[in-house]
């Protein structure tokens, strides 16, 4: 193999490696950490006038819990009604962006782990 080469071949493998990577990342906002995308100036121009951004990329849900975390908001909080096109908006942006995580709980502990139950059971019930 000649020198050209034996430096080539390994610097074109770990590039290719990477392409993933880099295809996948996604730009965020350096003001406030929110993924820039459709529906982003939205999400920043409404959610960011009362709180941090650091609510919502902290946080991950389906389309139904911020929907409830929006109708939590107006019922307690006084954040005003939404018209319906921005309120979809937002809830697009959030359910595709700040969706449910994968992975993010930890597994069970085996019984083996756990203590004692201290509360009777009742066997055989039913």
């Amino acid at each position: 193999m000649k020198p050209l080469h034996a430096f080539a071949m390994p610097t074109l493998g770990v590039a290719l490696l990477c392409l993933p990577l880099a295809a996948g990342a996604q730009e965020t906002d350096p003001d406030t950490g929110l993924i820039k995308a459709e529906g982003w100036e939205t999400v920043r121009n409404n959610c960011t006038t009362c709180h941090s951004a650091k609510l919502v990329t902290q946080n991950s849900g389906s389309r139904n819990h911020w929907q409830y975390l929006i109708r939590w908001m107006q019922d307690t909080q006084g954040l005003w009604e939404f018209q319906a096109e921005t309120e979809a908006t937002i809830l697009d942006y959030l359910a595709e962006h700040y969706g449910p995580k994968e992975g993010a709980r930890r597994p069970p502990l085996p019984r083996t782990l756990m203590p004692d139950n201290p509360y009777p059971t009742v066997a055989g019930s039913g």
